[in-house]
């Protein structure tokens, strides 16, 4: 089980946000300020709600849960995600491409509109409704990043949006990605940079946490490498450097539970400033396979 109680969120956060000012961004009237507001927290400790304990869930059943809203406009972080995804895919020629980890289909939709034949593979039942919905031409499959019901050299493009984070080990994807690959052919990824767990609202009343790891730039580079797969463009996403002095004042909403971090961070907004700003938030790659994979478990001849 995890346990969540929201003013550990918020001290999390004030803690951060000092410990960002001891190193110099920040000074005496912003600290002070910090203990004022720490001080007021503690006061009151369950002010902010109640705690509450998920239990673990498979990321399946997440994202079950998910499919209904997951697109919805509210979801800043697929508004942001995107743009950069697509800009990735412009100019890659028309042909076989396979959305791993699809999800509700939207980037398979515009594969589709970009004229490539597309293949959607996801582990979530839900999700694959939704695709099949969004893009009535695509063929999608159940199964997993590690062993993809697809033919080896199948595709000419491989698109994986916001699903590795919830991979440990990304070897076996790597060498999955590139065993479905034609010689030439490209993988886009992109994949959250933040470290906080996923928590999902079940269908039965009570929340459940998926896996969650952030990666080191170099984990990826270690798994992609050695599968015969070369970069051929990384960019990171950070949160904006705003300035803490021109925050708004706190608005203390209660959230309807400790992992609504969106809602907790408006109670102190000039800490989640500090605290954040410019940290890693999304990474974007663009790898291409190369004419012959090496010799290797995962690539066998």
């Amino acid at each position: 089980m995890i346990y969540q109680h929201p003013l550990g969120y918020l001290l999390g956060l004030e803690g951060l946000a000092l410990l960002r000012a001891f190193n110099g961004e920040h000074g005496r009237d912003f600290t002070l300020a910090r203990f004022a507001e720490i001080r007021a927290l503690l006061d009151d400790l369950d002010q902010a709600g109640e705690a509450a304990q998920s239990r673990p869930v498979t990321v399946a059943e997440g994202y079950d849960a998910w499919s209904a809203w997951y697109d919805s406009e509210d979801n800043d972080l697929l508004v942001m995600e995107q743009p950069v995804v697509w800009g990735l895919l412009d100019g890659l020629p028309a042909g076989p491409a396979l959305d791993a980890a699809c999800g509700t289909g939207r980037h398979a939709r515009h594969l589709a509109e970009l004229g490539h034949t597309v293949l959607g593979v996801d582990a979530s039942a839900g999700m694959l409704a939704a695709a099949r919905t969004s893009v009535p031409s695509g063929d999608f499959r159940q199964g997993d990043l590690t062993r993809l019901p697809v033919p080896g050299q199948h595709v000419d493009l491989v698109v994986c949006s916001l699903a590795l984070s919830h991979v440990r080990d990304l070897a076996p994807v790597f060498a999955e990605f590139a065993r479905v690959l034609r010689p030439g052919g490209h993988l886009v990824i992109s994949d959250s940079r933040m470290d906080y767990p996923r928590v999902v609202a079940l269908p039965d009343g009570g929340h459940g946490y998926m896996p969650h790891y952030k990666h080191a730039t170099s984990e990826y580079l270690t798994a992609a490498l050695p599968a015969g797969l070369q970069v051929r463009h990384c960019e990171e996403m950070r949160f904006p450097r705003l300035d803490p002095a021109e925050a708004p004042p706190p608005c203390r909403i209660r959230p309807d539970h400790p992992s609504d971090i969106w809602t907790l961070q408006t109670w102190c907004p000039a800490a989640f400033r500090a605290a954040y700003g410019g940290s890693p938030l999304m990474i974007f790659w663009k790898f291409q396979r190369a004419e012959s994979l090496p010799v290797t478990p995962g690539n066998p001849v």
